[in-house]
């Protein structure tokens, strides 16, 4: 059974597993290569150390109520999507209430991690590291390396001839920090996620053009859904997965399409997707107005660079351009590994349930936050480490490593000759994923269990948005404070947006009573027209689509469940009928 337990790094997976291994009693030492916790979140003005850091204007994409720790909430007047500076400082209070800086080692650079000459019987790592010029080492018997998606910039500047005969300056989103120095320049932006988004945005204010140069198109979301709640809380929910699972895809990607094109029609604003490429998703709420404005520019992809200017695909040139930032991603490694382990890391399908490496005889090893979610990161990387302190103590098991390893071998035999598609680059369902881990530590919230114990808890944990407190409900590490979490949670998200009283305003009505009237009627009468009459009932949907009046709802990214939203009641507050 595993005592000593080495993290590396102290950002948001970093922290949350020095906490999973105090509440396992295990004894954790974190090495973290900067000065201050918080990782990426922590704003630098240059990038000199080599850190990826935010922005000074990011704002999070995801909001407070979904993508907290699951047994320590953001306070209720904080935002419900915040600056960098407010999310670092709930990661301070977070560290400061669970006493977990003692267990940090500062400006410490982890040198290597290679298993000891009896691993195959004890599990133990040979973990030297770096302060100050001075080496250490010492022996662990687990090691969870937290150093995430951002280590390295992806700058694939061989993929655009003419390059390197490029005049202006080019820069990778890395080293982006404010707009100010890119004063009335015309500035080209590689890359439509959602850092190029957000950073031609801001681009706009103060350039003199912005271009964005996209190969596949995007859709593009916003923070708020209909009537302004934060859509995360309005589409992240069980009833919606679980009617997703009931319909068809081509139908749920009817709708999306549809109610995506509502809000602007993508084509007319050169967004729409590249066909026969995979659809993307990015949220920005300014895009499509600095589209319309002019002030950004939408281009395809660059064919090749001259001197001052850059040929796209379709034919146009532009000319006098200063500045190409590329905000084409990142690569992640394990510089601290030996071969094979190394190599064999950074491949996801190699990695058990994206946390457990396949080819160890004892699994003492876990990447944490090596994670792309429909979702909050922050939800997924903490479940991921209350799952592996508990296989470390010996609480929960794994297949064994042979048995993985030559199911992954076959399963990269078949992407390679085209029999099979690589899921492992798509973005993971959220709650498919939770739950996953959830059941392997005992913590998947039981729902007919609920309601049969508390009807109140388990509507809203299955129609309400599936926020992190329901994996402290039940199970290992239940938090008895988890129930008002849950039933509390609408009241935090409204608090900071009530800085205003007005008195003449009448009370809107109970969505609550509206839910619990017709929520439960809709969902079975829905189910069982489906089993009973698919075809019949899908052709005459269609048929009269074009036509009848539509509700409407918001669409999770990348999510097919999102899409049933347009079917089911939601909850939110009436509107006053319109006279």
């Amino acid at each position: 059974m595993a005592k000593k337990v080495a993290v590396i790094g102290a950002g948001v997976s970093g922290l949350s597993s020095i906490k999973c291994c105090l509440d396992e009693d295990l004894e954790p030492t974190c090495f973290e290569r900067s000065n201050d916790i918080g990782g990426l979140w922590k704003f630098t003005e240059s990038s000199k150390d080599g850190m990826t850091r935010v922005y000074k204007s990011l704002v999070t994409n995801v909001c407070k109520e979904m993508s907290c720790y699951s047994d320590f909430p953001f306070q209720e007047d904080y935002p419900n999507f915040m600056n960098h500076e407010k999310f670092w400082d709930y990661l301070q209070e977070f560290a400061e209430h669970f006493d977990l800086l003692k267990y940090i080692q500062f400006k410490t650079t982890v040198c290597s991690i290679t298993k000891r000459p009896d691993f195959f019987t004890t599990g133990q790592w040979d973990v030297v590291t770096e302060t100050e010029g001075k080496q250490n080492r010492a022996v662990f018997d687990a090691v969870m390396v937290c150093t995430g998606h951002f280590l390295n910039p992806h700058l694939p500047l061989e993929a655009f001839p003419g390059i390197h005969k490029f005049k202006g300056q080019i820069l990778h989103s890395q080293e982006y920090k404010i707009p100010e120095v890119f004063q009335g320049k015309r500035v080209l932006v590689i890359g439509l996620g959602n850092t190029g988004g957000d950073i031609a945005v801001e681009l706009s204010r103060t350039a003199a053009q912005v271009l964005l140069s996209t190969r596949t198109g995007t859709w593009v979301l916003g923070r708020s859904s209909d009537w302004g709640y934060p859509y995360n809380m309005m589409i992240t929910r069980r009833c919606y997965s679980f009617i997703a699972q009931v319909l068809p895809s081509c139908f749920l990607n009817w709708i999306q399409e549809r109610k995506l094109n509502k809000r602007f029609n993508h084509e007319d604003y050169g967004l729409s997707i590249t066909k026969g490429k995979q659809a993307k998703f990015i949220v920005n709420d300014e895009l499509p107005s600095c589209i319309l404005c002019g002030s950004i520019t939408i281009k395809t992809s660059v064919m090749e660079f001259t001197e001052t200017s850059a040929v796209f695909e379709d034919g146009t040139v532009e000319e006098n351009i200063d500045v190409v930032i590329f905000t084409t991603g990142y690569t992640f490694s394990f510089p601290f590994f030996e071969e094979p382990l190394k190599s064999l890391c950074t491949k996801k399908i190699f990695l058990y349930k994206n946390v457990f490496p396949l080819n160890l005889e004892r699994a003492t090893l876990a990447i944490i936050g090596l994670l792309s979610l429909k979702g909050s990161i922050l939800s997924g990387t903490e479940l991921q480490a209350r799952w592996a302190t508990r296989v470390f103590k010996g609480l929960c098991k794994i297949p064994p490593s042979q048995k993985l390893m030559l199911e992954a071998t076959k399963t990269e035999q078949l992407i390679k000759r085209g029999v099979i598609k690589d899921s492992n680059k798509d973005k993971l369902d959220y709650i498919a994923y939770m739950d996953d881990i959830a059941a392997c530590i005992g913590t998947k919230p039981s729902i007919p269990l609920l309601f049969l114990k508390d009807p109140r808890l388990a509507w809203e944990v299955f129609f309400g948005p599936c926020t992190p407190y329901q994996y402290r409900l039940m199970g290992p590490g239940k938090w008895d404070g988890a129930r008002n979490a849950i039933l509390t949670q609408w009241d935090r998200t409204l608090k900071p947006l009530q800085t205003r009283i007005v008195p003449d305003a009448s009370k809107p009505a109970s969505m609550s009573h509206y839910l619990k009237t017709w929520g439960a009627p809709v969902l079975l009468a829905s189910l069982l027209l489906i089993s009973r009459w698919p075809p019949r009932f899908l052709s005459d949907f269609f048929a009269s689509a074009s036509t009848a009046p539509r509700p409407q709802t918001s669409l999770e990214i990348g999510s097919g469940a999102a899409a049933v939203a347009l079917w089911l009641p939601q909850a939110r507050r009436r509107r006053r009928p319109r006279r």
